[in-house]
């Protein structure tokens, strides 16, 4: 599978809206993740683009793969925490597919004149959001690929760049 990665999640309509709610004070806020806004509508997903060799996506910056401090358990496609120097990666839900690309496991991934394989591990929820379970945070696009940090460092994108790149991929096992 070969796709163009930025932003355009026109080919797949949204299924409803869920209201941000305020965010406990005690929230974990180590991460520095965006929170939801109180009374704000955000979409949600059921869906993804359809693949092709030019569907647009968004690489966004996950940096929680390792320990859970979020309230959040492991990726759901080895239950296991990764370890922030892991070349790893999340897909929106409709691109997980019910833990479907658990069996396809990597994604190579070219942008900035370099290539990295990482290993798909997680669903990065469309569906809800603005809930502890979802550390408070707004319900991911349709289109997006969260990746980790040394996913970043390794496409030689420097740290103030990262968060949204124009890139390819392609799955395999």
């Amino acid at each position: 599978m070969r796709f163009r990665v930025e932003a355009d999640p026109k080919t797949c309509k949204p299924n409803g809206k869920i209201r941000g709610k305020k965010p406990p004070k005690e929230r974990n806020t180590k991460h520095d993740s965006n929170c939801c806004k109180e009374g704000k509508l955000y979409d949600i997903y059921k869906c993804s683009p359809q693949v092709s060799n030019h569907t647009k996506a968004t690489q966004t910056l996950n940096v929680r793969f390792d320990d859970g401090e979020d309230g959040r358990g492991p990726p759901e496609c080895d239950n296991k925490y990764h370890s922030n120097k892991e070349l790893v990666v999340t897909f929106s839900t409709g691109w997980f597919n019910k833990e479907k690309k658990c069996v396809s496991k990597y994604i190579n991934i070219h942008g900035n004149g370099q290539t990295v394989k990482a290993k798909v591990v997680n669903e990065c929820d469309s569906t809800m959001g603005c809930d502890g379970g979802h550390s408070y945070q707004p319900p991911c696009v349709n289109n997006i690929i969260d990746a980790s940090d040394t996913v970043w460092e390794a496409l030689g994108v420097p740290t103030d760049q990262r968060g949204g790149w124009t890139i390819t991929g392609q799955m395999h096992d």
